[in-house]
């Protein structure tokens, strides 16, 4: 009896990798295309880190004309949540990341690489475990719960490295007619790699991040197949891999000490090993210092609180390529209004140690991205949102050319307004615009430096009876608040004001934002002629009486 006997009772069905070889062809793809994948399991929500690396990933893969595809390693079916797929891809879809080819669904896939979720492609595992077995490169395993219980006792009594290696792999090297003979009888197993490493003898690797690395060799007899028939994911990624014509495996840098067990699995297998990328992970400043960013502890870690909170996918993509390559910054300040295509990413530019979370970062780079839509944009971004999240805000957005208008206001300019940061804030940002929520609220007007309600009262008044036209262009009306403001005793320019401070009480600008204030309720607003506009002149005076009313009791 031989390997092949061995080989040929534990998977008497499985087809010769030549079948898979040839099924799986090298991809057509041009010189230099890079193809990459995220390869996530279903066991909970994705975190800001995943989204990290598809970000690179994808970008990665597009400019270079290359793929990014979707693959489930779905091995530990123990720990799959319901649904788990199905949010792995509606969460790169929010993001507008979705993969060119894989998983579309819990059981809907494209490509011709699949099946993209691992516990479907269980035949082809066992065809490759086969040929390992065949070579007597792998072998079964007996050891009990109990004996690998006994031998950690005992490792760990003589201090010694833990694990299945040397002369603690107790079935290593048992003769095929003995591996048989247990087979028959019934007894559990499942399959080892037999190692052919050394941890006395080092390997040199180049990471593409992290740069030159040395590790001691693989010497664990690691499970390649486990008792449920399923591979454990070292061996199922090292076969998912190479017929899917992996070039580059970008993941995070927890991954970067089980280099060399990788490295080996492709070695054995007799494939050419990807290029690995090992990104750092996202930190956190942590009572003065640093920490990962945290699924248990953090909820910006979920991207679901990025879309919750209603922050713009681009902003969050953005900021993501921001913390990549630290010369995203100032390639945006030049190129204001390019598309991040433009930007080539360079995945040997990346930090080697943890960038650190930034939320006022994320925020202001979103109120940047924010102001660049048209009011048409923010109106659909707004309700999508506000249906989902605030009904209040659902309703205030019911009137949508009202709402258009009041987005509208000072947007599509050279420099556009820049007051919302999120889809969350917009209520908040418009509500002084219709009558029924101005009028309902209690709290007190800040004219901020005229505080006499004769004053005020006199300014509005003169304003309706004298000064007010709706045909006024945008200078004219200025200069009319100027006339009014000389009128009262106050300067008409600030910086006559600033030159002869004695001289007058105040200065033009003291008198806007009175009516700035009677108007919106705030002294902080985009530009007051357009609210105006958008207001009409009924409105305009009806808050007007409103705060001439109460100064008057």
């Amino acid at each position: 009896m031989d390997y092949k006997d061995l080989a040929n009772l534990i998977f008497p069905n499985a087809k010769p990798i030549e079948y898979y070889e040839e099924k799986y062809k090298k991809r057509d793809l041009p010189e230099g295309a890079i193809v990459t994948r995220f390869a996530p399991s279903p066991t909970g929500f994705v975190h800001l880190g995943s989204l990290y690396q598809v970000a690179i990933s994808k970008k990665i893969a597009k400019q270079t004309n290359g793929v990014l595809f979707l693959r489930v390693e779905d091995t530990d079916q123990k720990r799959e949540i319901e649904n788990g797929v199905i949010q792995i891809v509606k969460s790169l879809e929010d993001f507008g990341l979705t993969p060119d080819e894989g998983m579309t669904g819990e059981n809907e896939e494209i490509g011709d690489y699949g099946p993209y979720k691992q516990s479907l492609r269980k035949e082809i595992y066992e065809s490759y475990a086969k040929y390992l077995l065949e070579q007597g490169k792998a072998y079964p395993c007996f050891a009990t719960t109990e004996e690998l219980d006994e031998m950690r006792a005992k490792q760990e009594a003589a201090k010694i490295r833990p694990g299945y290696y040397g002369v603690w792999a107790k079935y290593r090297n048992l003769t095929v007619e003995e591996a048989i003979e247990k087979i028959k009888n019934g007894e559990n197993y499942i399959v080892r790699l037999k190692s052919p490493g050394n941890e006395e003898r080092r390997i040199k690797h180049h990471d593409l991040i992290k740069g030159n690395v040395d590790f001691p060799e693989n010497d664990q007899d690691i499970v390649i197949i486990k008792a449920d028939g399923l591979p454990t994911y070292h061996f199922a990624h090292a076969v998912d891999d190479h017929l899917m014509h992996t070039t580059h495996v970008i993941r995070g840098d927890e991954w970067l000490s089980s280099i060399p067990l990788h490295l080996q699995l492709f070695q054995v297998l007799g494939f050419k090993a990807p290029k690995y990328a090992h990104i750092a992970p996202i930190m956190k400043e942590d009572d003065g210092g640093k920490r990962k960013l945290s699924k248990r502890k953090d909820p910006e870690a979920a991207v679901s609180y990025y879309t919750d909170e209603g922050i713009p996918k681009e902003a969050v993509i953005e900021y993501l390529l921001n913390i990549a390559n630290s010369n995203f910054e100032s390639w945006r300040k030049a190129n204001p209004n390019s598309s991040i295509d433009d930007f080539e990413l360079q995945i040997n530019k990346m930090s080697v140690s943890g960038a650190l979370f930034d939320i006022v970062k994320i925020l202001d780079i979103s109120k940047t991205v924010i102001s660049k839509y048209t009011a048409e944009k923010i109106y659909e971004e707004a309700m999508n949102w506000a249906k989902i999240y605030d009904k209040e805000l659902e309703e205030i957005l019911n009137d949508k050319e009202y709402a258009i208008k009041v987005f509208g206001i000072e947007r599509g300019n050279a420099k556009p307004r820049k007051d919302i940061s999120k889809w969350s804030d917009v209520k908040e940002n418009i509500e002084y615009m219709y009558d029924d929520k101005f009028f309902n609220k209690k709290e007190e007007y800040d004219y901020q430096k005229i505080t006499d309600k004769e004053l005020i009262n006199k300014i509005l008044k003169l304003y309706m009876e004298k000064y007010y036209d709706e045909n006024d262009d945008k200078q004219t009306w200025f200069d009319k608040i100027k006339d009014l403001s000389e009128e009262i005793g106050f300067a008409r320019e600030v910086k006559e004001w600033k030159a002869q401070p004695e001289k007058w009480p105040g200065h033009v600008g003291d008198v806007s934002t009175v009516l700035r204030v009677a108007l919106t309720r705030r002294s902080n607003t985009p530009d007051m002629y357009e609210i105006m506009k958008v207001l009409g002149k009924e409105r305009i005076f009806k808050r007007f009486q409103e705060v001439m009313n109460k100064n008057t009791i």
